[in-house]
């Protein structure tokens, strides 16, 4: 035991005839001093030849006091415990038992004494032998709190009286204390000196207040929020200027050096009228545009430096600037559509108004643009959180929304609000078709208070400033929405969405839908948020709508609305082949070409049953109205005529949970009538919802069993089911059916062109196998298919459709 390296533990042939001693600074005075105090040892060498923490282990004598005629100084007697008073032969035995301090013999004269000085009498000494003091140093390393018992063997070893062997263990102890102390002391008074330097320099800094960012003088006082990022983020440019001039000149083959910079930082992104957005490319040194300097490309595989981060900032003030804009111009930027009523973008005014932020629009992309207004009873601070956090954002717009993760957090916002907060994203938006495919976007999110109760949340892409290492099918132009708070708790949303997309990986038959900002546009987003939003309000009300059940309990309730979620998600999923779920895609012969159909293995997952899972999912056009369609699936007295579990009977609603005031927005419990006395009837939970933007309807079998704990209140997580259903959205204007050989369908079914049709997306999940293991048969595929075609074949039939 070396007690943290303080003391050496090695010992040579001259151990304990080091010639030192330790005195004591003031003399101990049994009368005099308190109990529990002794004074700071002194360690006084006239021959030690190295420092005293190499040196091997000291006995521990004491040296009388010569100054104090006749009283001595000891060190204390205890190293836990207080030092009492002792009677003088105590402390005689204390020193004759442990002397060996001294070179000389205990009948020396101190050669300390004044020779005028009469002496004090002598003490005769008994020195410990250097083999008692290596017996005693190497008991004292294994304990050095030795009992009765060890130091009664230990006097005996070594011929020595037990209170001898006891006030050594004593002194050694006290003298480790010491020496523990000593140095703890010179740390703490280290630690001191640092904390009055430091003390000092803030004192020295409050009188000269100075900003840390930039370097220029504190500015006392409010500073507008485009100031304090542009100081805080220009500050951190200087540094990068040169590494970036060094990369833009390997760009162009030759040397760059910096432009002057300006006497104040923020004339870095802030023009002479103080806006932002057109002006500020002219004015930093790293222009987003398409015709300066090369497109500085970050990589994605890493995480966003300083430069990143300021190129990041400039790109979302400038999108910001453009969506409020947008979202505030009327015509001619913006121009009615007469046949629907909608607003159109007049492109070639968008381009003279703006300066395109991320470049110039690739080689075989569309645009598409929209413009919705609306109320949602939702305030504009609950509306900023939800979009700000992506798992809320998320089950807000679930059946947009396939996937979405936070990537990297720039900023969290100032004074405790989302006002400049700023993060990357990533997302996977979809619509309900296997004719569409996911987009996939990597985009900037940055919201900003414009004044008391407006913000705005603007989305933009960052393909221009963050390479990926996927193909971009879509680009995000500055998107998003400017919320009012309006009285009662509602609020207004203006949202813009404006993206530029591959349409070649579209479907003819969805392409009409796509192009006129539908099918991903503005009014499918306010039409979802409405809807949710009045979902929330009915289910926080405390009244009960009068076609609910009563006998669900409140927990029944939430448990049923959550099994019903995830159902929906589920169905989703299948439907658009996103990464929530690890599908593979099946090429087989005998599938039509419009059906796809995938397969994945479902394990240790509680709320599907295990084993092979088979979607196949098609989009078909009909020429019925949208409302038409969906009234007709969600009828339980209709489902007869095209669903085959309901046993060619209709089917009675056991329960029903209203989450809208359309009737046709709710969660219900079907029960379908047994074939035969001997089988048992069959249970089947439903959502359905329509909006503005489309309708649709899903369902699923479920266990009898299971659904009596969930309508009580018990977890819904370990219900299994596998969803399927129906998606519904309007054809796109100008399109009448689908396309073959090159040209529109011009029969409708009615008989005029001018009758708006329906695309409807038919899909189905079906355990094929109970066993993960096994493999998938061509019979089943088959089965699968064949119910899709059937499937379609009967809603059209019911409908008096064409084929």
């Amino acid at each position: 035991m070396n007690f943290g390296g303080f003391i050496d533990d090695s010992s040579g042939p001259n151990d304990g005839l080091g010639g030192a001693r330790i005195v004591a600074d003031v003399p101990y005075n049994t009368t005099t001093m308190p109990t529990g105090v002794f004074s700071q040892p002194r360690l006084v060498s006239s021959s030690i030849p190295k420092n005293m923490f190499n040196s091997p282990g000291l006995s521990l004598a004491l040296q009388p006091n010569i100054d104090n005629q006749g009283d001595e100084t000891r060190l204390g007697e205890n190293f836990e415990g207080s030092i009492g008073r002792r009677s003088r032969e105590e402390e005689h035995e204390s020193r004759s038992g442990s002397d060996n301090m001294d070179g000389g013999s205990g009948d020396d004269h101190d050669p300390t004494t004044a020779a005028g000085d009469k002496p004090p009498r002598k003490k005769r000494y008994h020195r410990h032998t250097p083999q008692q003091i290596q017996e005693l140093e190497a008991l004292f390393k294994e304990c050095p709190h030795p009992d009765e018992k060890q130091r009664l063997e230990l006097s005996k070893r070594l011929c020595l009286e037990t209170r001898q062997v006891k006030f050594w263990f004593q002194n050694r102890r006290t003298q480790m204390k010491t020496q523990l102390e000593r140095h703890e002391n010179s740390l703490l008074r280290q630690e001191n000196d640092k904390l009055r330097a430091e003390n000092m320099s803030i004192r020295d800094a409050m009188r000269n207040p100075i900003c840390t960012n930039c370097g220029g003088p504190a500015i006392i006082g409010d500073m507008s929020l485009e100031e304090q990022l542009l100081r805080i983020e220009n500050a951190r440019l200087k540094d990068e200027l040169d590494r970036v001039c060094a990369l833009a000149g390997k760009f162009l083959g030759r040397p760059i050096t910096g432009p002057p910079l300006p006497n104040s930082s923020l004339e870095l992104g802030v023009g002479t009228n103080g806006t932002f957005g057109t002006t500020m490319a002219t004015t930093t040194t790293l222009p987003l545009g398409h015709d300066a300097l090369p497109t500085m490309v970050v990589p994605s595989n890493r995480p966003a430096t300083t430069l990143d981060r300021s190129m990041f900032l400039e790109l979302a003030l400038a999108a910001m600037d453009e969506l409020v804009k947008m979202a505030q111009t009327d015509e001619p930027l913006w121009i009615k559509n007469i046949e629907g009523g909608r607003e159109m973008l007049n492109h070639d005014e968008y381009l003279r108004t703006f300066t395109p932020c991320i470049g110039l629009k690739p080689n075989g992309f569309v645009t598409e643009a929209s413009r919705e207004t609306g109320v949602v009873i939702i305030n504009s601070l609950a509306l900023v959180e939800t979009l700000m956090d992506s798992n809320r954002w998320a089950e807000m717009f679930h059946c947009m929304i396939a996937r979405t993760s936070t990537t990297d957090v720039i900023s969290n916002g100032m004074g405790g609000t989302r006002n400049g907060a700023l993060q990357l994203m990533n997302a996977e938006l979809q619509i309900l078709s296997p004719l569409v495919p996911v987009r996939e976007v990597s985009f900037l999110r940055f919201c900003k208070q414009h004044a008391e109760g407006v913000w705005a949340v603007v989305d933009v892409s960052i393909d221009t400033i963050k390479e990926s290492t996927t193909f971009v099918t879509c680009r995000r132009l500055p998107s998003g929405c400017v919320v009012q708070d309006m009285p009662n708790g509602y609020s207004k949303v203006i949202w813009v969405e404006h993206a530029e997309y591959d349409e070649s990986q579209v479907h003819q038959l969805y392409r009409p839908l796509l192009s006129s900002g539908v099918g991903f546009g503005a009014q499918r987003w306010v039409a979802t948020l409405q809807r949710q939003c009045e979902c929330l309000a009915i289910l926080m009300s405390s009244t009960v709508p009068t076609r609910d059940h009563t006998a669900i309990t409140a927990s029944g309730r939430r448990s049923m609305l959550k099994l019903a979620q995830r159902m929906t998600d589920n169905f989703c999923a299948g439907v658009c082949a996103s990464t929530v779920h690890k599908w593979n895609k099946l090429n087989a012969g005998n599938v039509d070409e419009d059906v796809r159909v995938m397969t994945r293995k479902s394990i240790d997952d509680p709320g599907e049953p295990p084993g092979i899972v088979l979607s196949a999912a098609t989009s078909v056009w009909l020429p019925v109205s949208p409302q038409r369609l969906f009234d007709f699936l969600r009828d339980e007295r209709l489902r007869s005529e095209w669903d085959i579990l309901s046993n060619g009977g209709p089917m009675q609603e056991m329960a029903h949970i209203a989450k809208g005031q359309d009737h046709g927005n709710c969660v219900s419990l079907l029960r379908a009538s047994a074939m035969n006395a001997n089988q048992s009837s069959m249970l089947i939970l439903q959502e359905t919802y329509l909006d503005a933007a489309g309708s649709l309807v899903v369902y699923a079998p479920v266990d009898i069993p299971a659904m009596h704990v969930v309508m009580n209140g018990g977890d819904s997580a370990y219900v299994a089911l596998l969803p399927s259903g129906f998606a519904i959205v309007p054809d796109g204007p100008g399109s009448h059916g689908p396309i073959s050989n090159g040209h529109v369908n011009g029969n409708t079914g009615g008989g005029s062109s001018s009758v708006g049709g329906s695309l409807l997306t038919v899909a189905f999940q079906i355990l094929v196998n109970s066993l993960p293991t096994a493999k998938l048969t061509v019979e089943s595929v088959e089965t699968v298919n064949n119910l899709i075609s059937c499937t379609v074949q009967k809603i059209k039939a019911a409908l008096q459709c064409e084929s």
